[in-house]
């Protein structure tokens, strides 16, 4: 490794930071959340602007830094974005970190050498570990969430909530979210297995493995402006329903309704079947968001299909609310 190199990946891991949040009393959040959340954030601002996964300052009041000497600097809460999964920071007081430019994920190829760096410390140095590009696709999850071109890698980190992935060059490709069982079929781990194995057997044989995922920071580039100066973003406004659902088998079906959310108070229950959104039917949760999503402004009433237990078929308004209006947060903040 060239000198230059050397010193842009050391850089990618010093800007990569502890933090520590405590959500405000009351948030909704802290069900699945908690109330205490310990990830990474990665220092991609002079001033201390820090940039980290929005699920560990969503709802947050008190926020915290932790570097490599130990120390903890208090932070503020700059913004959230529920349509990226970004959320920023910034430091009150000198960090004496250099940060990190942005880099481009959508170039990242399979081949590519990844690091991933997580800032969690527990007493220790952040760990640093090599990691590669499984695939690169849609992601929907379950709590309401979807994104493009989201990065899928291998090998699974533990430590992934808000963890850098840098280029070889020492740009921030990715911010670290989830940790999952199964990112997909590794091609290229299968195709360098084929290489080597038994005599006459040339047909790559895709694997599956556990592995992270990472939002692109090609997302967070056209909206970080807007982000640093109102605290959230216009694509944030919209259509919220309080319903975590899953596909099985091609279908919708409803694991969780928000207590006091709209779903629960149109009569949505754990178990139904979510066949059809305002006339147009369903078969993945993406389909799902996109109608919601773009069809209507984000407090509307949306008309839902629902199969239940027994088979009985039933439609219910449910009267959607803008997201944003339902998060807890500190006053001025």
């Amino acid at each position: 490794m060239d000198g230059a190199r050397a010193e842009a990946l050391k850089r990618a891991s010093d800007a990569t930071i502890g933090l520590l949040a405590r959500a405000v009393d009351g948030a909704a959040s802290a069900r699945t959340l908690g109330t205490h959340r310990i990830g990474s954030g990665v220092v991609i601002g002079s001033d201390g602007l820090v940039v980290t996964i929005g699920y560990l300052i969503l709802e947050a009041d008190d926020v915290n830094l932790e570097l490599d000497d130990g120390r903890h600097i208090p932070a503020r809460v700059v913004g959230y974005d529920g349509t990226t999964g970004f959320g920023l920071v910034q430091a009150l007081a000198p960090l004496g970190i250099a940060p990190v430019p942005l880099g481009t994920a959508e170039v990242v190829a399979p081949a590519d050498p990844l690091l991933m760096v997580s800032g969690v410390r527990a007493g220790r140095a952040g760990v640093l570990s090599p990691a590669h590009l499984v695939q690169r696709r849609e992601f929907a999850g379950y709590w309401e969430y979807h994104i493009r071109d989201a990065l899928f890698t291998a090998p699974a980190r533990q430590d992934h909530s808000g963890a850098g992935l840098f280029n070889d060059r020492g740009e921030l490709v990715g911010i670290g979210s989830l940790l999952l069982a199964d990112v997909g079929p590794d091609v290229a781990a299968a195709g360098a297995a084929a290489g080597s194995g038994a005599a006459g057997d040339a047909t790559p044989r895709a694997s599956h493995k556990p592995g992270n995922m990472f939002v692109p920071v090609d997302l967070l580039k056209p909206v970080l402006g807007e982000l640093r100066t109102s605290g959230s973003t216009r694509a944030s406004n919209r259509a919220w329903l309080g319903l975590n659902c899953n596909t099985r088998d091609g279908r919708l079906v409803v694991l969780r309704v928000t207590d006091a959310g709209p779903a629960q108070a149109a009569g949505i229950v754990p178990g139904d079947v979510i066949l059809a959104i305002d006339g147009a039917p369903l078969h993945d949760l993406a389909e799902f968001y996109r109608r919601l999503w773009n069809e209507g402004p984000a407090e509307r009433a949306v008309k839902l299909d629902v199969e239940r237990a027994g088979g009985e078929r039933v439609q219910l308004t449910v009267q959607s609310v803008d997201r944003r209006t339902t998060i807890k947060r500190l006053d001025g903040i």
